[in-house]
């Protein structure tokens, strides 16, 4: 099969999921998914009657970006095996920490540089909305695929068989890679579209990923290439795996009855609220005021009339306006909470503790989230990384067998936190039940901050003293204030020699008279 027939094959499998995505996305981001996958420019879309369901799609990819690729702290860490080493002492994995350190701020001033956030942001609202994301690594940068672009089939263990994106390219484009295709009098050339659909098919086979692209069924010269499975630039993405299905399933999904809800609900107490805020006057057919006269009448005018034949048309559904706007806070409130928007208790006493814990609370709902992110992203995120950066040796070479590259954000992250504040807990427990004073009798303080260190995410080396350092400065702080008192006490000490030279010599003196 060519790609577009195996792309028009495994569309059939992705209907279902694509129907739902659609819908998720009409009650959230209207843009983000559509059903038709040759749309190319400008498309009418239906306004939602809120903005519950964006506020938390944007919330949660934000939150689920910033704790992958955090700004301002590294993803991973490069930790030498410590059972290779052999005989070399603490020095050598001491300097192997800064070597690594320096390679660490590499990689993560080559991610700055690039736009790779970016298109992992929008990964992060395709998957929540949608469930489904393919991002490819290209040398540049990163490129996004949505659910409505690619078709992919995997097998019983969710590992990836095959992939098949489409895309939407301007024939000049092509042009440039396969003229011959597009010479005058040849079946393409009479196409009057400025646009072409190009396929990519990708492949796995033998722990390798291979893959080419084609146009008109025909396959585009050098568009062949292929790379180990451990560095695939091809990354399918799933926001939650179901067994058994090809396709994840996303967080929109998991509400959209809470978020239907909302809808009508919202659209239902818009409309009334308009309706009631409509003023409407009513005369009497027997009134001797005329509706004109009424209405040209300005703010204090005095006309004739009879105040009972002049009326007021109200609507009379302030309870069921209640109603509605009351079941709109519940929905709210359960939203806010499935998408992690951080809403804080509103009183007079509410403390920076009491904030703390909701967020953290928050945050542990993410562990979930997390794991499979992990795994189908960072992980292969990094190792396609350092495989580009070593290529073009912007690092050095780093031996596979000594060194092995750790994930320390995600669910990771969220372990940490967790340690510290069990950490934290357990040292008040302590000092409140023992005193302050059991502190410093019974816990070290070089494996407390080590530790604080660690659950912070922080390198400790060059920042934290050791043990041996802090020994020498005390021994060397000793000295010099044994040095200082003897400054100090020398004068007296001068001055008591003195004294006592004067006596001998008194007594020198005294002998001879005798």
């Amino acid at each position: 099969m060519t790609a577009k027939q195996r792309y028009d094959v495994l569309s059939g499998n992705r209907s279902q999921y694509l129907n739902i995505a659609e819908q998720a996305s009409k009650l959230t981001i209207p843009y983000l998914v559509s059903l038709d996958d040759n749309s190319k420019g400008a498309r009418s879309l239906i306004t939602p009657w809120q903005s519950v369901g964006a506020k938390g799609v944007v919330t949660l990819a934000a939150k689920l970006m910033l704790s992958l690729l955090p700004p301002q702290t590294s993803f991973f860490k490069l930790q030498v095996d410590e059972s290779k080493l052999g005989d070399y002492g603490p020095e050598i994995k001491s300097e192997l920490d800064l070597v690594f350190a320096k390679v660490e701020r590499t990689i993560l001033e080559s991610i700055a540089a690039s736009d790779d956030r970016v298109a992992v942001h929008q990964a992060m609202k395709h998957l929540v909305v949608s469930g489904n994301a393919l991002l490819f690594m290209g040398k540049d940068k990163l490129k996004l695929f949505p659910l409505n672009r690619y078709v992919i089939s995997r097998d019983g263990n969710g590992s990836v068989i095959e992939i098949v994106t489409k895309e939407i390219i301007n024939k000049k484009l092509i042009e440039e890679s396969v003229p011959k295709m597009f010479k005058e009098g040849t079946k393409y050339s009479d196409d009057d579209s400025a646009d072409c659909d190009v396929y990519t098919h990708v492949k796995v086979k033998n722990n390798r990923v291979h893959w080419h692209q084609e146009v008109y069924d025909e396959v585009i010269p050098n568009s062949v290439s292929k790379a180990p499975l451990n560095i695939t630039p091809w990354l399918p993405l799933r926001f939650n795996t179901v067994d058994g299905e090809d396709y994840g399933r996303g967080r929109v999904e998991e509400f959209m009855g809470d978020l239907k809800s909302l809808e009508a609900l919202s659209q239902a107490l818009v409309e009334g609220s308009a309706a009631a805020a409509k003023v409407v006057f009513t005369i009497s057919p027997s009134a001797s005021t005329k509706p004109a006269t009424l209405a040209a009448a300005g703010n204090g005018a005095i006309i004739q009339g009879r105040p009972e034949d002049i009326g007021v048309i109200q609507v009379g559904k302030t309870a069921d306006f209640a109603t509605a706007s009351g079941m709109i806070q519940q929905i709210e409130r359960r939203l806010s909470e499935a998408f992690l928007v951080l809403s804080v208790r509103q009183s007079e006493r509410t403390t920076a503790e009491e904030v703390r814990m909701t967020q953290m609370e928050l945050e542990q709902q993410l562990g979930g989230l997390f794991s499979l992110l992990t795994v189908e992203f960072l992980v292969p995120y990094l190792d396609r990384k350092l495989s580009v950066l070593q290529k073009n040796k912007t690092i050095p070479p780093i031996p596979k067998e000594f060194v092995k590259p750790t994930i320390v954000a995600g669910i990771n992250a969220l372990g940490r936190g967790q340690d510290r504040e069990s950490l934290s807990m357990f040292l008040q427990t302590v000092a409140g039940t023992m005193g302050p004073e059991a502190i410093q009798q019974f816990i070290n303080p070089d494996e407390v901050i080590k530790r604080l260190a660690a659950a912070s995410g922080i390198d400790v080396l060059n920042l934290v003293k050791s043990m041996q350092e802090i020994q020498g400065q005390q021994q060397q702080q000793m000295e010099q204030d044994m040095a200082m008192q003897e400054q100090q006490q020398a004068p007296a000490m001068a001055a008591v020699d003195q004294k006592q030279m004067q006596a001998e010599m008194q007594m020198d003196q005294q002998q001879p008279q005798q």
